[in-house]
């Protein structure tokens, strides 16, 4: 059977039709790529109580995808908002954090997508630098409004993201003002050429995976393949 694999969303005010109100959306790639991968993905609204509703989640699907959006707010990680910080969406994080938290007992093949690989760096205890320009000095990581800067990122040869993209450098589509400072309980696995983090994974034989690109809007270079395939095996 194909396996479920679900995606957290926004929930954003969207105009539609005749609409104009509060909805829950995802950019259609993210299902597409899953469809493609061989998985069928579930919409993951915020549903609270946050953490009885995840751990309900994780019971039924066989693999999640943290997306990317707004910005974690700094409190989560116990610092002052940056200026330049979005305005906070404390629903999603609160849900993503009891997502993650779900997953990781009971091994959920698990993908962190640009803001999803912040939470699960947050998840885990770690911190966020606020606004990337400021530590390296330029905007290439996210050029504004909706395009998407072309980052080269060095890859770690011994790690899984080196067996799945079978490349020692990969071209990457970004679109992320934040970084993650540091990632208790995860290796540092590709980084780009002024040593902002882009991507983490947990050591074991769980995939557990975050990534600061967005695979979804390119060749994914195999990420959602992995995450489906992962999501077939049995987990125990």
């Amino acid at each position: 059977m194909r396996p479920l694999i679900g995606l957290s969303t926004y929930r954003e005010q969207a105009r539609w039709g005749v609409w104009d109100q509060a909805a829950d959306l995802l950019p259609t790639s993210y299902a597409e790529s899953v469809e493609r991968a061989g998985g069928v993905p579930v919409l993951l609204p915020p549903s609270a109580p946050y953490e009885e509703a995840a751990r309900a989640v994780v019971a039924r699907v066989d693999g999640l995808v943290i997306a990317g959006g707004a910005d974690v707010a700094a409190a989560e990680y116990g610092e002052p908002a940056h200026p330049s910080a979005g305005d906070p969406r404390r629903d999603r994080d609160q849900w993503e954090l009891a997502l993650l938290g779900a997953a990781d007992e009971i091994r959920l093949p698990t993908l962190g997508v640009c803001r999803g690989m912040q939470v699960m760096a947050v998840g885990a205890g770690g911190v966020l630098e606020q606004h990337l320009p400021d530590l390296v000095g330029h905007e290439h990581h996210s050029p504004g409004a909706d395009v998407f800067g072309d980052v080269p990122v060095r890859v770690a040869e011994e790690s899984l993201l080196h067996d799945l993209v079978r490349a020692d450098e990969l071209g990457v589509h970004c679109h992320h003002h934040q970084s993650v400072r540091n990632h208790p309980g995860f290796n540092a696995v590709a980084w780009a050429d002024d040593g902002t983090v882009e991507a983490m994974e947990r050591p074991g034989d769980r995939f557990c995976l975050g990534v600061q690109w967005h695979p979804e809007v390119a060749a994914d270079a195999g990420l959602f393949q992995a995450l489906v395939g992962a999501s077939r095996q049995p987990r125990g």
